[in-house]
């Protein structure tokens, strides 16, 4: 069985296109053209990886990747939009997002993407583990963080930076390495969704006064334990 891409596009000629792409390139395809319909089909069938607009009737791109993020951490999303303000793209990143293409686009750089978040999601799952950090567990696979029985979830780009810094304990990790082990390419304007969601990190493990991530400025971040 092949790799199934669901696509949510209200815009049906767009959505005609993109498919086409997808097919030619042997992906197995179903089309949605609404929120409502696409969590419907992945309810029901399910999908290595959904393509989706934002703006859409009935259900937004926003809400419909809230939902999906209920029942699955590891489906990656991008989202494809005219919206392309940081405060969007950070609100897409929060509703589980993994990576974020601005229309127009080109198909070429649509099917690149897609590549490397499949990569990214084999990679992932070959190494879920839980890390000790300080008085946490972190749960790679489930995406939560777990202190004295309680159990604190975290979003999709939270677990990705938190992964790759839980990994390299003790050491600088470059922003620029974050930022592709996140979002599969470094952008000017990912640095400041970057700062935000280390500060959201901060947050979540701010019960342990011994653990900190620190800003090794103009190089990375580093994840310490005293």
């Amino acid at each position: 069985m092949g790799i199934k891409i669901l696509l949510v596009e209200d815009e049906r000629d767009l959505s005609m296109i993109v498919c086409d792409t997808l097919r030619q390139q042997g992906y197995e395809v179903s089309v949605a053209f609404d929120g409502i319909e696409g969590l419907a089909k992945y309810k029901a069938d399910g999908a290595d990886l959904i393509v989706a607009d934002v703006m859409m009737p009935r259900l937004d791109g926003f809400a419909m990747a809230k939902e999906i993020r209920r029942a699955s951490s590891d489906t990656p999303i991008i989202f494809l939009t005219a919206k392309s303000t940081i405060d969007d793209m950070e609100e897409g990143f929060d509703a589980g997002a993994d990576d974020y293409l601005k229309k127009p686009f080109e198909l070429r750089e649509l099917l690149i993407r897609i590549k490397a978040l499949l990569r990214h999601k084999i990679i992932n799952r070959s190494e879920n583990c839980v890390y000790t950090i300080g008085r946490y567990n972190y749960d790679t696979a489930n995406q939560i963080l777990i202190l004295n029985g309680k159990e604190t979830a975290i979003s999709n780009i939270e677990s990705r930076i938190l992964r790759k810094l839980a990994a390299n304990m003790g050491k600088t990790v470059d922003a620029s390495e974050l930022m592709i082990a996140v979002w599969g390419h470094d952008e000017v304007s990912n640095r400041n969704s970057l700062h935000g969601y280390i500060h959201k990190l901060r947050r979540a493990l701010r019960h342990d006064p011994n653990i900190s991530i620190i800003n090794q400025r103009g190089f990375g971040y580093m994840l310490s334990v005293r």
